[in-house]
């Protein structure tokens, strides 16, 4: 389980936070750190902090945007203290734990998302997930530095993890065995966009004036789980659509040259 979860951090400013958690995760086992668009560098600092696990903070990976870090994940979670404006899955960090095993025992890479020190994660980037996960700390102290909220998850996982033996011999959550893969970021996002455009293709969407639609959608359909298989059949029915609406276009396009003659 432990290798297939991705630990991600997003514009970290700080190079001791990502030698600190780079400390973190060795201490529980998890070995892959993704920064998007670090702000700090990979420094003398950095290995300091981590405690000689200099050895994940060299096979980090750095990438330019939340989307090519996660776009291979079956389940992305982002962390988040603060409630937004649409509501969203939220789950404490055991409850991650347990989906994330689950996720893990179906074949699926799981992605934790951190954001920058100072404000977190965006609304942008926390429609991206899944789910949200939320570390119940006192109200009127309730910061933590990133190094130890990610302390805090991979712990989780952890105690997951050795418990997964007695979860892989329970059903999965659908009470039988699934025959596809969730799909993961890269081919949902490539439906929703395909959704997207179709529906202004058809005239349901205003481009110009989406309001919250798309982001509604996108929570459906992470929400349900989507597989590969229902993923081409979607973009499949979206396809289709299109055809048709292309033909009635040329139909129509054809009526009105032969009212003008």
């Amino acid at each position: 389980m432990l290798d297939n979860i991705v630990i991600v951090m997003v514009n970290t400013t700080h190079s001791g936070n990502i030698g600190a958690a780079a400390r973190a995760m060795k201490n529980m086992g998890l070995s892959q750190l993704v920064l998007v668009d670090p702000k700090a560098a990979i420094d003398e600092e950095a290995i300091q902090r981590s405690s000689r696990a200099e050895d994940i903070l060299h096979q980090a990976r750095i990438v330019a945007s939340l989307e090519e870090a996660i776009a291979d994940c079956g389940l992305v979670v982002g962390t988040s203290a603060r409630s937004r404006y649409i509501p969203w899955p939220l789950m404490n960090p055991r409850e991650c734990a347990a989906k994330a095993a689950m996720a893990s025992a179906n074949g699926n890479k799981i992605a934790l998302v951190f954001g920058r020190e100072s404000s977190g994660l965006t609304n942008d980037e926390l429609h991206l997930c899944h789910a949200h996960v939320h570390i119940p700390t006192v109200e009127d102290f309730s910061s933590l530095n990133v190094a130890q909220a990610i302390q805090v998850m991979c712990y989780e996982m952890r105690l997951a993890a050795i418990s997964e033996p007695a979860l892989q011999q329970e059903e999965s959550a659908w009470g039988v065995e699934w025959d596809y893969e969730l799909a993961n970021h890269e081919q949902l996002n490539g439906m929703l966009h395909h959704l997207e455009q179709t529906m202004v293709d058809i005239g349901f969407l205003d481009p110009n004036t989406p309001k919250q639609t798309m982001s509604r959608l996108r929570r459906l359909f992470q929400r349900a789980g989507v597989d590969k298989m229902e993923v081409n059949i979607l973009r499949g029915i979206f396809s289709a659509v299109q055809r048709q609406q292309k033909v009635q276009g040329v139909q129509q396009d054809a009526v009105k040259t032969g009212d003008s003659d």
